[in-house]
């Protein structure tokens, strides 16, 4: 997961030059936690977070959708 400057959103990277488009508020997509894949969606209050995923920095975040 990455933070596109431009718009704001987070997004997926899925190579150096392939991204999903954004992410929207709702959206579903699981996180690689420990090697488990966790299955949340991103929101915004004060900035983007993970529903029942406790960190502080998404980016960099191996994610899947």
């Amino acid at each position: 997961m990455v933070t596109d400057e431009d718009s704001g959103r987070m997004d997926i990277r899925f190579g150096l030059l392939d991204y999903y488009g954004g992410l929207h508020c709702g959206e579903c997509l699981d996180v690689l936690i420990d090697g488990e894949w966790v299955p949340t969606r991103i929101e915004m209050r004060d900035g983007w977070f993970l529903v029942g995923i406790q960190t502080d920095q998404l980016a960099g975040l191996i994610v899947r959708i």
